[in-house]
Parts: C-alpha cells; sequence; structure tokens
C-alpha cells in the first residue's frame, strides 16, 4: 500500500510539473508579437527623444571628438537598416549612404523621417518573418554569422543604445529627457 502512494504521489507530482511546463510555453508566434511590440515601443520612445531635443540644438556636441546628435541618431537609423537588413527579405527604406556626414540629413525634419523609417522597416521586417528561419544562420557584414533571432536581437541592442547615448545631449541641452519606457 505504501509504494502504491509513492507511485501514485510521484505520478501526481509528474503530472502536476508537466501540466506547469505546459502552460508556461511560449510560441514562435508570441515571441514575435513581443517582438514587434517592443519595436513599436522603442520607436515612439526614441521619437520623444527626437522631440525633447529642440531643432537647433541637434548639431550639440558634448566634446568635438564624437558624433552630434543628429549624427547619433542617423547612425542609430542606419544601423536599424544595416543590421535588420542582414536578416530581413525587404529592401532597406533608404540607400546606405553616409547619413551620419551627409549635410542635408542633419536636419530635426530629416533625422525625424529617417529614424522612422528604419523603425518602420524593423517593425514589418519582423511582422512579415518566418519564424520557421529564426534559426538559420545568417552572416552580417561579411564576417559576424549569426542566427536571424540573434541578429534581430542584436539590431533592437544597438538602437538602445545609440539612443541611451543621447540622454546626456539632452541634459546638455538644458532640457529633461524623457522618462524611462519598460512597457
Amino acid at each position: 500500500m505504501r509504494k502504491l502512494k509513492t507511485i501514485v504521489s510521484a505520478s501526481l507530482m509528474l503530472l502536476i510539473a508537466q501540466t506547469s511546463l505546459q502552460a508556461q510555453a511560449v510560441s514562435a508566434e508570441d515571441l514575435k508579437a513581443q517582438l514587434v511590440k517592443d519595436w513599436e515601443r522603442a520607436k515612439s520612445y526614441t521619437l520623444d527623444y527626437l522631440n525633447t531635443m529642440p531643432a537647433d540644438k541637434y548639431g550639440l556636441k558634448p566634446t568635438d571628438s564624437i558624433r552630434s546628435f543628429a549624427q547619433q541618431m542617423l547612425h542609430l537609423a542606419q544601423g536599424n537598416a544595416g543590421l535588420m537588413g542582414s536578416v530581413s527579405n525587404q529592401k532597406p527604406p533608404f540607400g546606405m549612404f553616409d547619413m551620419e556626414h551627409s549635410a542635408g540629413a542633419q536636419t530635426k525634419d530629416s533625422v525625424v523621417y529617417y529614424v522612422s523609417a528604419s523603425y518602420d522597416y524593423c517593425i514589418n521586417s519582423v511582422k512579415n518573418s518566418d519564424v520557421n528561419k529564426w534559426g538559420e544562420k545568417v552572416k552580417a557584414f561579411g564576417r559576424f554569422e549569426e542566427t536571424r533571432l540573434v541578429m534581430m536581437m542584436k539590431t533592437f541592442e544597438h538602437q538602445t543604445h545609440h539612443r541611451g547615448q543621447t540622454t546626456i545631449y539632452i541634459r546638455l541641452a538644458g532640457v529633461k529627457p524623457p522618462n524611462e519606457r519598460l512597457f
């Protein structure tokens, strides 16, 4: 009898554990929906940064040896297009010209345009991606070989990094930066 109770108890615990694990499973489509949601949030957050910085301060450089605010944001946009381009089957929204050093791209209106277009490109690339191909290896910049999912995550990391760098630029312009947005 005691042995039977032990077997029943163990079986019941195994069944509970298995049910619990199944309830916690995340599908590839769930992950895809979360990535889209995060990219949409990142776009909105970055647009807050762009709109917070006064137009006449887009050329601000904390020191001569680093990018201006406009150049940081253009670098972010180019990174979005270039990095996501390694996994997307869609053509980037703008050519891969050196926006960061293009005099015509430095105005607030131009920067907002390029940054917005780059986020739309990333959002649509994730939405239109085939989750069954996320494990495939791709090459970025001819030398980095990672899965499509990892490259999407690296793209997200890159934009977060450069947006974060511009917080000090906004403070140096005498303006309060937008509050953090995790959700």
